[in-house]
């Protein structure tokens, strides 16, 4: 016994210099868009050095030796001066973010999203509970903040009223929400964002490609159920087991605040009901006008001419209908709940929601001056081609070399929390060196996407941890970031395994991340 306990004060302390450890390089990294501009400078500094260097490469099948251009040249000065702006403006990511936002910022600020997911929990039967909240974690992340902020204390206070321990709630709510970020059932901000930085490092290698916004939705949506399946596993047999049975001691006392917090947060009001009930009449409607556009061979939303569905306006305009579908539908629950009540309301919900977007861009534009001097630095062909040949002659390629792609960006992730920051810098290195490889761009996001996911509820550095940390601290007067990573630990080794196996699984199979996006490059 005193061996067991002497081990488990020693493992103790080594997972405590660990987290430790991250927390430190964590703080040491500047602002997102500091680094950026940093590597933009870097970017200049080096294309002059790969120059003296006399650094080239031969593009395969193509016969072309590439030469590094110096961007401390006359001409390089020239592009940098005249260039600025329309490398910020033409930054794909930025216009369909800023879209997508002003239609899902109003669903956030009427009120739509927060009741919807309550009223999803809520209706869940006993034995669903687990599942249903995190389902409901994973498609909260469509929205900014509403999750963190909305269902992981809702989820802990339902636990704790039928009888279940209040921290398995809010592990279960945590783990969908930030875990399971990447996948869902509906197109988010996130996809669009995402989609338009690895356009933009595509384009280093070939000029005119494009990445859809839905371009991963086949593989994240079959993700939903595969993560919110293994969340319910984890929680019911790990996480609830070891936090053993509530005691009112060790958190917070019943007392008359709490009850009407319980009651403000546990249930739906008459005008939520009302809201909801207009929204999904509203719904309803544009579904149907959508299937009208699409299952006729001559549909109005099918491309002119074709008929065809890929490259139709739906999918092509799907940040369009993003917003649009979000607009009319968050309109019609603010008429019935009344959180609306003139069109100054509603144009109050679309600012309030680019009032948050502030610091997304400034970081953009540094996002787009590093993308655009690595393009015209030649530096990303360069090192694509390199990296390519580095990795054929390692012997590292498909399954393994995918894994560990996954295990770099987990890495990664503890210490730098946005997931479109690191993907900014990762994507115009890795996008082109896979595309030598042979792997599609849309590919080569959704394995980023997955590593990026599933140590999010372990990083100190994601935005919302110390938020998580207040919520336990609640149920656990004692608890800290290393309880917090403690409960989380078991949900980031798990949905590592099983996500990496899903992924294999779907290699072998060879089906399409998305929409026109297949594993592989066409050949030819």
């Amino acid at each position: 016994m005193k061996k067991k306990g002497k081990k488990k004060i020693r493992m103790k302390k080594i997972f405590n210099r660990f987290l430790n450890v991250v927390e430190k390089i964590g703080n040491i990294l500047p602002h997102p868009a500091t680094l950026f501009a940093l590597f933009a400078l870097s970017v200049i500094l080096l294309s002059e050095l790969a120059v003296q260097l006399d650094l080239s490469v031969v593009l395969p099948g193509k016969n072309e030796t590439i030469y590094p251009f110096s961007l401390l040249s006359v001409k390089g000065l020239h592009m940098i001066l005249t260039k600025m702006v329309k490398n910020f403006t033409d930054f794909a990511p930025l216009g369909t973010v800023l879209v997508a936002m002003l239609g899902i910022g109003l669903a956030e600020t009427t009120g739509l999203i927060g009741a919807s997911l309550k009223k999803l929990v809520l209706s869940a039967p006993p034995h669903l509970l687990t599942f249903v909240i995190v389902l409901a974690g994973v498609m909260s992340n469509i929205a900014s903040g509403v999750g963190y902020v909305l269902l992981v204390p809702l989820a802990a206070i339902i636990f704790k009223s039928v009888g279940r321990h209040p921290l398995a709630g809010l592990a279960a709510a945590f783990a969908g929400v930030s875990g399971g970020y990447s996948a869902n059932l509906l197109l988010g901000t996130i996809d669009p964002l995402l989609a338009g930085i690895s356009q933009e490092a595509a384009m280093i290698i070939t000029p005119t490609y494009s990445v859809n916004p839905a371009c991963n939705y086949f593989f994240m949506a079959a993700s939903t159920f595969f993560i919110s399946f293994a969340g319910t596993w984890v929680t019911e047999k790990i996480v609830e087991p070891r936090l053993g049975k509530y005691n009112l001691d060790d958190g917070e006392k019943k007392n008359e605040k709490n009850a009407k917090e319980n009651e403000q947060i546990g249930s739906l009001s008459t005008e939520e009901r009302r809201g909801l009930r207009f929204s999904l009449i509203a719904l309803i409607m544009i579904v149907g006008i959508i299937l009208l556009g699409i299952i006729p061979a001559n549909g109005f939303l099918r491309e002119a001419g074709t008929g065809g569905i890929l490259e139709s306006p739906m999918l092509k305009g799907i940040v369009a209908l993003i917003f649009l579908i979000a607009f009319i539908l968050s309109i019609a629950y603010g008429l019935g709940a009344g959180t609306l009540k003139s069109d100054k309301d509603i144009m109050k919900g679309m600012a309030k929601s680019m009032n948050t977007m502030g610091t997304y861009i400034v970081l953009v534009f540094f996002a787009a001056q590093f993308v655009a001097f690595f393009k015209w630095s030649k530096l990303g062909l360069i090192v694509a081609v390199k990296g390519a040949e580095a990795l054929k002659a390692s012997g590292l390629v498909g399954i393994p070399l995918m894994v560990m792609f996954i295990v770099i960006a987990a890495l990664i992730n503890l210490v730098m929390g946005s997931a479109s920051a690191k993907w900014a810098i990762m994507a115009p290195v890795f996008i082109p060196m896979f595309m030598m490889l042979g792997y599609s761009p849309e590919f080569v996001q959704v394995v980023y996407r997955i590593g990026d996911s599933v140590t999010n509820i372990i990083s100190p550095m994601m935005s919302y941890f110390a938020l998580i940390v207040a919520f336990v601290e609640k149920y656990d007067k004692r608890a800290g970031i290393g309880s917090v990573i403690a409960l989380m630990l078991p949900y980031t080794f798990i949905f590592f395994i099983l996500w990496a196996v899903f992924l294999v699984f779907w290699m072998l199979l060879g089906i399409p991340v998305g929409p026109g996006a297949p594993i592989h490059l066409p050949v030819g």
